[in-house]
């Protein structure tokens, strides 16, 4: 039995590899020639979801009084999203925090001056086109700190679905490739495994827009899924 192992690679974004999800291994051993082919499949998708941290951080003389002001605020945040339709499953807190703020002078110890209280939310959108002027209301209502947004598929099973065939199909076209030219012909796969599959993550996308029209946008574009296969297959 002769052995032939190819690394090939389609051109996609470099991305790190997820642990093993699938092998399929034929237990049947090999007459002919093994050749092993490694080949990326590739499926692009608009997001639809947005994941967005919002906060409220206050401060006052007491940590009485921060908490009190930060709690105040953010009955209006919550009532804002609910006004929004934002569902009940999609928010989330995400922590709740109370410090000592100092003044440290020269020459002298640090003196209490106040402290600092925040209430952070995870909230989730499925509207993108609307997370824009719900962000724009949630910054009405009192939140000054948010982080994302991180734009999401919900549900990429299709999505990697398609880049599996899309490896699988490069890998025989280059399985025929290699054995006409070896004057052979493929006449079975033997074993195929999946290395894993990964999304890049999706940088921010919020920008402003003219000052007639100052709200917030958010600009999905799409997203890369990757599928790596390891197939082996026999030519005689």
């Amino acid at each position: 039995m002769r052995v032939i192992t190819l690394s090939l690679f389609a051109a996609t974004s470099a991305v790190a590899a997820a642990p093993v999800a699938a092998q399929i291994q034929d237990a049947v051993s090999i007459e002919g020639t093994r050749l092993e082919i490694m080949a990326t499949g590739e499926s692009t998708q608009v997001p639809d979801l947005v994941i967005i941290n919002a906060g409220v951080v206050t401060e006052a003389p007491t940590a009485q009084a921060a908490l009190a002001q930060n709690a105040s605020q953010m009955r209006s945040v919550l009532a804002a999203l609910r006004q929004a339709g934002i569902a009940e499953r999609d928010i989330q807190t995400a922590s709740i925090n109370l410090n000592p703020r100092y003044d440290y002078g020269n020459d002298r110890a640090p003196q209490l001056v106040g402290y600092n209280a925040s209430n952070q939310l995870t909230i989730r959108f499925r509207e993108i086109e609307q997370s824009g002027p719900i962000i724009d209301a949630l910054v009405a209502q009192g939140v000054n700190q948010i982080n994302g947004p991180s734009l999401q598929i919900e549900d990429p099973d299709d999505a990697l679905d398609a880049a599996r065939r899309d490896a699988l199909t490069q890998a025989r076209a280059r399985a025929d490739i290699y054995a006409s030219a070896l004057g052979m012909q493929v006449t079975r796969i033997v074993a195929v495994s999946e290395s894993g599959n990964s999304r890049p993550p999706m940088p921010m996308a919020m920008r402003a827009q003219a000052e007639s029209d100052a709200s917030t946008q958010i600009v999905p574009g799409e997203q890369s899924l990757n599928v790596t296969l390891s197939v082996v297959f026999e030519l005689q």
